[in-house]
């Protein structure tokens, strides 16, 4: 009997899901503490079991090492990015994952947040809270008719897209990999990232972290962009220059931003929050019921899947 041990502390929150878990896989171990494992106590907690149903834990070469039991890990999330695959493969350890997982959460959160920002709600909020009505003269836009830019086309992307087509947008799309057919189905123009940058009324990031993208949209990339254009961050923190961010924001040059993701997080005392034009939430894309529950059942079924795959070889899109 293969013995489980989860770290994530969600499937109380969906009791059916975790009765179908014990039966699958009998005197499972479950957390409820939401406070993240140390190296030291994701160590402690994992010692001695075969299979691990994770969430955002980091598996560095010492946890890896001082786990000789352990054979697969699951997980419960739709990034990768804090996972290393080659400390992984060094120790023999099968992973699994399920990219995309949380598509729609995150998608439906990216494109609220477009019109949130054009609209500049959070900066009427703000004047409305203050005890004023309509508070300085200026002037909101209309999503429609703009241009929307999606750098990162992938399965999140794809389905930004599909929530913009009632929207009356023009998009763009910028990805290292080729999805003309995708783009011919929903009218969409592949471009180059220095013309996404330049025509984008609002671009929104849906880019992975890794050594590629981190620091990407420096403070010379955004003076290429677009002036008084909108820029979203849904996607994952660091990928974004914050400090060159910020200038620009308090320049005029970006209109306004959204950020869901920061590059350290909790984000408390991040300079963005205080600056009027910013809109910051505590990574949320995916905190739906729905969201939530697909990625715990993916974890859950995972652990089969990962058995059955090859050392070093993932389901990476």
């Amino acid at each position: 009997m293969t013995r489980v041990a989860v770290t994530t502390p969600y499937f109380d929150f969906f009791p059916q899901l975790k009765a179908e878990f014990e039966a699958l896989y009998p005197g499972s171990k479950f957390r409820t503490d939401r406070t993240p494992l140390t190296e030291d106590a994701l160590i402690d907690y994992l010692r001695g079991y075969e299979a691990a149903v994770i969430g955002l834990d980091r598996f560095t070469d010492k946890v890896c090492a001082n786990l000789p039991d352990l054979k697969v890990v699951s997980l419960c999330s739709a990034g990768a990015d804090h996972i290393d695959p080659a400390v992984l493969n060094k120790y023999g350890i099968k992973m699994w994952w399920t990219p995309g997982i949380n598509k729609i959460s995150v998608s439906e959160l990216a494109v609220s947040y477009m019109v949130f920002a054009i609209r500049r709600v959070h900066f009427f909020s703000t004047v409305l809270r203050r005890g004023e009505w309509k508070g300085p003269i200026g002037f909101a836009a209309d999503l429609r008719g703009r241009t929307v830019g999606i750098h990162g086309c992938g399965h999140i992307g794809k389905e930004v897209v599909k929530l913009l087509q009632p929207y009356g947008v023009k998009i763009i799309a910028c990805d290292r990999i080729d999805f003309s057919s995708f783009y011919k189905d929903w009218n969409v123009e592949a471009v180059e990232p220095a013309e996404l940058w330049a025509r984008s009324d609002v671009l929104t990031i849906h880019l992975s972290r890794n050594s590629s993208t981190i620091g990407l949209y420096s403070g010379a990339v955004l003076d290429q962009m677009k002036p008084g254009a909108i820029l979203i961050n849904c996607a994952r923190g660091g990928i974004v220059d914050e400090a060159a961010l910020k200038d620009r924001l308090i320049s005029g040059h970006i209109a306004g931003a959204a950020f869901d993701v920061f590059a350290t997080e909790p984000a408390n005392g991040n300079p963005l929050l205080e600056v009027a034009n910013f809109f910051g939430s505590p990574h949320i894309g995916a905190t739906t019921a729905e969201s939530w529950e697909a990625m715990l059942r993916s974890g859950m079924l995972g652990i089969a899947k990962a058995y059955r795959a090859e050392p070093g070889q993932y389901p990476f899109d």
